[in-house]
């Protein structure tokens, strides 16, 4: 559960990191920058938390998914970017290959 939670913790700040990038302005903003920093920073340190108790495959999975997904909504929301069908459609196959591999388990004969 600490491993899950770790994970979380570390999806929310990769997802700052990478909306201040944006607003970074390739670098030449000062806050945003220092945000962006900080932001990877507490992101990658509670991803190599929740790797003590969570399979990599898994956690980079959802670590990636996720990420992926709170970005273009917030992108759509914050930065007017597009959407569309294909946009939702790629968005929706991410979700199942996340929930597709959390039913495979870690890989353990006992989860096969």
């Amino acid at each position: 559960m600490k491993g899950i939670i770790f994970l979380m913790v570390a999806i929310l700040f990769e997802v700052v990191g990478s909306v201040m990038l944006k607003l970074s302005n390739g670098f030449t903003v000062l806050l945003p920058t220092l945000a962006v920093g900080i932001g990877y920073l507490v992101a990658f340190t509670f991803f190599s938390f929740a790797l003590k108790t969570i399979p990599l495959s898994i956690g980079y999975a959802v670590w990636s998914g996720l990420g992926t997904i709170l970005t273009t909504v917030l992108g759509i929301f914050l930065f007017n970017e597009s959407t569309s069908i294909l946009k939702f459609t790629g968005l929706t196959i991410v979700i199942i290959g996340i929930m597709l591999l959390g039913k495979h388990g870690d890989g353990s004969p006992a989860s096969n």
